[in-house]
């Protein structure tokens, strides 16, 4: 493992005994404690059945370091990211896999103030300090400090101030976490608003956080993982269902029929709620899906900007902006008073509280956008060659009074209706989203026809 391979785009992530193990976890530790000469560093780690060893192997680099380590426990990575902030620590870092194979491991990884690493200066340097292992001589060695409880209760404090539990009225949430480490984060929620009477009943379905996953990885994208949640909002008369990835940074929602809901809907939801609550919103979004919320945003008078995909894009656009909202179609939802980052529990409290005030179910807040705008959702194909797939399709499209932009990957629009075709960061894949105004009976024979042109296999 010399090479570190496990090193990706902008997090860190890897197969278990192949390209991370304890002894990767420890120089990484090790060397973001050099790289930041940190006082303290945080630390989280998922359900998954190595993430606790890798956590203690994390941080005894940290300590060898001369770094102290401010120890979670199993925590959200958004937990982390609120920890740095609160307790004025150095660097954060959140072992997890999030949604990957249950063979998978890795660590997200942000600085002082909550913000992503920078891909020279701190990313690709940590990365060579762990490689090389140049470490600096320490004569003192740090401490281990437990705040757990103290940091849970300090996180809940803040996402909570972004509902008015006032205003909510009688409603049932069934909410899915997916046997990850979302279970005692949402227990200890349900606390609080049973202590402020909040008439919320919570029906929570595979709270227990068990890394054997015996309910299948923690991914509600997948279709295959959808009606566990579904026949639970159908089968309880819930008025919403909530579903969690593995370290519950992203949320997904059924409606009241337990429909399953485009996360696109969502980010045009919250941009609105936002907008109405303060004058002269920014909000930031990606480029793959955008009319929904270009729509609202534009009507309603606010400012939209459009970032490329992946958390150091948006959460840099947010703060040179000061937007108050991020959204991207991947469920990853950014908040300027959350210190500009991304949280799964946010959004659906502030959902609970939209549909309390408009007396108007999920489903029925949502209808009329999707018929408005129908997509296609993110379709995945394998390629010999990424990027003569891409200018294959440009090509063809190229001249034909349509406006492109190159934001992220390639996006191509014309009047009613608009595509976006990129790499992943992630994965060897090409990804395309498609969408339309209106007219939906048209989405299948313009894939058909893109798909054509890029000359991959789906996945």
């Amino acid at each position: 493992m010399s090479n570190l391979s496990c090193f990706m785009a902008y997090d860190i992530r890897g197969e278990i005994g192949v390209n991370i193990d304890e002894n990767v976890c420890y120089r990484i530790g090790r060397a973001v404690a050099q790289h930041f000469q940190a006082e303290n560093i945080v630390i989280g780690y998922d359900a998954r059945k190595t993430s606790s060893t890798f956590a203690a192997a994390t941080a005894q680099g940290i300590t060898d370091a001369g770094s102290n380590v401010l120890d979670l426990g199993m925590a959200g990575t958004e937990e982390m990211y609120w920890a740095v902030t609160e307790f004025g620590a150095c660097a954060g870092i959140e072992v997890t896999a999030s949604h990957n194979p249950i063979n998978y491991n890795g660590m997200k990884i942000v600085k002082f103030g909550s913000k992503p690493l920078d891909e020279k200066m701190d990313f690709q340097k940590i990365k060579s300090l762990a490689n090389f292992q140049k470490w600096e001589a320490k004569s003192n060695v740090g401490s281990i400090k437990n705040i757990c409880t103290q940091a849970r209760e300090k996180y809940i404090q803040q996402i909570l101030k972004f509902v008015n539990l006032s205003k909510l009225r009688p409603l049932k949430v069934v909410i899915n976490s997916g046997n990850g480490a979302a279970g005692p984060t949402v227990d200890k929620i349900c606390e609080k608003l049973m202590e402020f009477r909040a008439p919320i009943d919570i029906i929570h379905i595979l709270p227990k956080p068990d890394g054997s996953f015996p309910n299948g990885i923690p991914n509600p994208l997948l279709p295959e993982n959808h009606p566990i949640t579904s026949k639970a909002v159908i089968n309880e008369k819930a008025d919403m269902g909530i579903a969690f990835d593995g370290d519950f940074d992203r949320c997904f929602f059924f409606d009241e029929n337990g429909k399953f809901i485009p996360s696109e809907y969502i980010v045009g939801l919250l941009s609105s709620i936002f907008i109405d609550r303060e004058d002269s919103v920014k909000i930031i979004h990606d480029s793959r899906i955008l009319f929904n919320t270009r729509d609202i945003v534009d009507s309603k008078g606010a400012v939209g900007i459009q970032s490329k995909t992946g958390h150091a894009f948006v959460k840099h656009a947010m703060r040179k902006h000061d937007a108050v909202y991020g959204g991207e179609v991947s469920a990853h939802h950014y908040f300027r008073d959350f210190c500009y980052c991304d949280s799964g529990m946010i959004p659906w409290l502030m959902v609970i509280q939209e549909v309390s005030e408009t007396k108007r179910s999920l489903g029925e807040l949502m209808k009329k956008r999707m018929q408005a705008y129908p997509s296609s959702g993110e379709i995945n194909f394998v390629v010999d060659n990424a990027d003569i797939a891409i200018e294959r399709v440009r090509k063809a499209y190229l001249g034909k009074r349509a406006s492109i932009d190159k934001t992220d990957g390639l996006s191509i629009e014309f009047e009613n209706w608009r595509f976006n075709i990129r790499k992943s960061n992630t994965e060897a894949l090409i990804r395309l989203n498609l969408e339309t105004k209106g007219n939906s009976e048209n989405i299948m024979s313009k894939i058909k026809k893109i798909e054509t042109l890029i000359g991959g296999s789906r996945v």
